[in-house]
């Protein structure tokens, strides 16, 4: 075997160690932030009282009649909570995917998520909000009720999470960015298999919403997010093709 020929595919693994490393570092650096940012309990409340009054304005207060259903049908409580606590995985088994086998749009859903990550930080800092969980009377918290493992550290403010991020909904960003994800690497050779992306996040608004960890206008604020960070990784796209 050539020098040529070994070089190739040890250049495409430091390559992809070098990309998937700086993906790891930024969402490490994320994970840190978000957990810093929007610790002011009172601020949080408050703003979750107001969106629960806004919500009974507009006839979306949808949650309570949720959160009842799961706990009435506790059959479906474990899988709501294994769909909830493993979407992570999905996002990094797409992120992967499409690195490897449609590079053509890697790089636009890789900026994207970059772009996501950026603008809903200070959405955290600047809009603390209590999940329904902890603000909104009636609700069970279906995760501490049925997780064995880490259910406990949802209602422990010392666990080191942000419990006061629940605008917008990061589950349900994550799985629209996969979904949009799959959808623009295969729409045009498998037109009709790409739709079937986007039942990955309607089933995550469901979850999101029957375990008591969200609100209807915070899955709104995910879509907006979503839109955005697409726009914004459009328009990068643009510059880079226009200044290559």
């Amino acid at each position: 075997m050539s020098e040529e020929t070994t070089a190739w595919p040890l250049r495409r693994i430091l390559a992809a160690v070098v990309e998937f490393g700086g993906l790891a570092l930024w969402l490490w650096l994320f994970a840190w932030l978000h957990t810093s940012a929007g610790k002011d309990a009172v601020a949080a409340m408050a703003h979750a009282s107001s969106l629960q009054g806004l919500e009974r304005a507009l006839g979306l207060d949808v949650e309570l009649w949720a959160n009842r259903w799961l706990v009435e049908y506790p059959g479906f409580a474990a899988p709501a909570v294994v769909f909830y606590r493993s979407y992570y995985l999905v996002v990094l088994g797409v992120l992967v995917w499409a690195y490897l086998r449609h590079s053509e749009v890697y790089r636009h859903v890789r900026r994207a998520a970059v772009a996501m990550t950026v603008l809903v930080l200070p959405m955290f800092w600047l809009l603390p909000m209590a999940p329904p969980r902890l603000a909104l009377p009636g609700i069970v918290d279906v995760i501490a009720e049925t997780d064995p493992f880490w259910g406990a550290e949802t209602r422990d403010p010392g666990s080191g999470q942000n419990h006061f991020s629940a605008m917008p909904s990061m589950h349900v960003a994550w799985s629209l960015w996969c979904a949009y994800a799959v959808w623009a690497a295969v729409r045009v050779r498998h037109p009709r298999w790409a739709l079937l992306a986007w039942v990955f996040p309607l089933l995550m608004i469901v979850v999101v919403l029957t375990t008591g960890n969200h609100y209807l206008l915070d899955v709104v604020g995910s879509v907006a997010l979503v839109a955005c960070s697409v726009g914004v990784a459009r328009l990068a796209d643009h510059f880079t093709a226009r200044t290559a």
